[in-house]
């Protein structure tokens, strides 16, 4: 039995309810100033966490993870210590954490990427942490320096949270997928240029060289990236009404764009080169996670299939699944 909460029900029934309550739903349209908005704030911070942190194949090394409070850098490396970032979209406030035993924070509210941008720089500062970004955004245009950026100042946190409550939703189901393939493949990780949560999964072979072309980011970046062959899927807050997962494979086999995806709601975008199902066809779903999961591994797949992949890296899910069970 719980205990009463004072609000006529259980601390169990209340704690139950929270789980309950996964897949909200965001129009995009309802929070595209705020979305740009903090937007840049993570890009900030990920250039922090870029600026000391060792390369990793595919940069692996900058991007940023769902945390049960938000969207944290993980630890960084700093001289003979460490330290790691959170933005806390709970309680609504940047964290910065040092091995040293101290922190420092940033409320989050209102305000210019210009503001954020020295706030952060400032909490920074005052635990003794140099962070020589290049203070300017990438694969955005216009690209506006972040000090000089005083017109992206819009927070809305209960948007905020909705966005990474569907993250949460999404790095969940992503990461069973992951869990499925033998070979190599990335975490499930958040992608502060493009904003998107993504996990790709790799067939051993090199890829051919990638063209770039991402605004306002270096070609040999985007070649870095797509060093070889894959099959990366995610979701980001585009695409959809509320967002959309999305599947693609670079190269693009011959006959990958015209397979079959028997999932309601799934197509191929030939705007965006990638299959799409829209977030909300999967929140609405009679069993949302089985939904995603069936579209992720069809798309896997259509990129198996079509560019003859080592059928071996694959591993049975219901195998799995008995496993965890036990």
């Amino acid at each position: 039995m719980g205990e009463q909460d004072g609000r006529g029900g259980t601390t169990t029934d209340r704690w139950s309810d929270r789980w309950a309550d996964g897949w909200p739903a965001l129009r995009v349209a309802d929070w595209q100033d705020t979305q740009a908005t903090l937007h840049m704030w993570l890009q900030v911070v990920g250039k922090i966490r870029m600026a000391h942190a060792p390369l990793v194949n595919h940069w692996w090394q900058v991007p940023l993870y769902v945390t049960p409070r938000g969207l944290g850098t993980s630890p960084i490396p700093y001289r003979t210590g460490m330290f790691d970032i959170e933005v806390d979209v709970v309680d609504h406030r940047l964290v910065v954490r040092s091995s040293s035993g101290e922190d420092r924070t940033v409320p989050l509210g209102p305000q210019s990427v210009a503001a954020f941008h020295a706030h952060t720089m400032e909490a920074l500062a005052d635990l003794g942490i140099d962070a020589p970004i290049r203070p300017v955004p990438t694969e955005v245009d216009p690209a506006v320096p972040f000090a000089e950026d005083h017109q992206h100042a819009s927070y809305d946190p209960d948007a905020v949270t909705a966005f990474w409550r569907q993250l949460v939703q999404a790095e969940r189901v992503l990461t069973r997928f992951r869990a499925e393939f033998l070979g190599k493949v990335s975490p499930v990780h958040f992608f502060w240029g493009a904003m998107d949560l993504a996990c790709t999964r790799f067939s051993g072979r090199p890829a051919p060289l990638h063209p770039g072309g991402a605004p306002n980011c270096a070609d040999w970046v985007m070649q870095e990236g797509y060093s070889h062959e894959l099959s990366s899927c995610g979701f980001w807050p585009g695409g959809g009404e509320e967002g959309a997962f999305y599947s693609y494979a670079y190269p693009e086999p011959e006959g990958y764009r015209d397979t079959v995806i028997d999932v309601p709601g799934a197509f191929y975008s030939s705007e965006y080169r990638q299959f799409l199902l829209p977030y909300e066809a999967v929140r609405t779903a009679e069993d949302p996670d089985a939904a995603l999961l069936a579209f992720l591994r069809a798309t896997y797949a259509a990129a198996a299939t079509t560019g003859d992949w080592d059928p071996g890296l694959l591993l049975d899910p219901d195998r799995l699944e008995a496993h965890r069970r036990h």
